[in-house]
């Protein structure tokens, strides 16, 4: 892929609504063809790059603008991106969209029933934040800001992964 032409799938939801095994998956099927992606997962990041942030509002924005900062350079690079990160506001995923580029910047936003995201948290983090155990927890004691106008809406509780990761595969390559 031509460095101009690289793009950043933004994948955004609920925790548990299935970015991070989506994302897994459209590195899957990259590496099968031959392309180069890099895969930027929330939780991975945190673990270097941002181990630094907690989860205050700035905090969870200084980590968007960290992971949309990579993203930027690896499309520079002509390598395509796929993030995985709850980013919950509005204006956090706008000010991704300005650091990558909109031309370059796809938001792809997950949306399964809160439901469904809860069934599938084998953590346990749901039922904690609802105990109290976790404070500003997305979905429960923290907003969730639903995109306005995503390039694409995947409805993960009903789309297989392999469905869902072949829609947003097109748009990439």
């Amino acid at each position: 892929m031509k460095p101009g032409q690289a793009r950043t799938a933004w994948l955004t939801g609920l925790p548990c609504a299935g970015k991070s095994t989506l994302a897994r998956a459209l590195e899957q099927m990259f590496a099968r063809d031959g392309r180069l992606v890099r895969v930027l997962d929330g939780d991975i990041m945190r673990e270097g790059l941002c181990k630094d942030l907690r989860f205050s509002p700035a905090e969870r924005s200084e980590n968007i603008r960290r992971v949309a900062e990579v993203a930027r350079l690896f499309n520079d690079t002509g390598i395509c991106v796929v993030t995985a990160l709850i980013s919950p506001m509005i204006a956090d995923r706008a000010m991704a969209r300005a650091i990558i580029g909109p031309e370059r910047f796809l938001e792809i936003y997950l949306n399964p029933t809160l439901e469904v995201c809860e069934r599938r948290d084998t953590k346990g983090m749901y039922a904690r934040a609802r105990r109290g155990e976790i404070s500003a927890f997305t979905g429960v004691s923290a907003p969730y800001e639903v995109p306005l106008a995503p390039h694409c809406v995947i409805d993960t509780d009903r789309k297989s992964i392999a469905q869902a990761a072949d829609a947003i595969y097109a748009c990439l390559i």
